[in-house]
């Protein structure tokens, strides 16, 4: 048996989740596949492939060249692009396509 502490706008939103359901489960059964649910969708992610990360580079490349600043040297322009694809250094231990250090 376990307890936790919902706030007033979870257990709202849980409850609305489990009337939408066929079956109108309880809420102890609404948290319980809620929670399987999201466990099954974060181990369910899989590996994307090399053309699919290419793609998504490419794409990445293009977007921020339409948003880059024209006024700045091709070099400040490519330091920029480096920085905004490495992301913020605190979300980069949390990167799951990065190795950890």
């Amino acid at each position: 048996m376990t307890s936790i502490r919902l706030s007033v706008e979870l257990r709202t939103a849980i409850d609305a989740w489990a009337a939408d359901q066929s079956d109108s489960p309880v809420r102890t059964e609404a948290i319980r596949r809620l929670v399987e649910i999201g466990l099954a969708s974060a181990t369910a992610a899989r590996p994307k492939s090399e053309s699919q990360r290419q793609r998504a580079r490419d794409m990445a490349d293009k977007a921020i060249d339409k948003i880059a600043d024209s006024t700045a040297s091709s070099e400040e322009q490519a330091d920029r692009k480096r920085q905004l694809v490495k992301g913020p250094a605190e979300f980069q231990k949390v990167r799951r396509d990065r190795n950890r250090k």
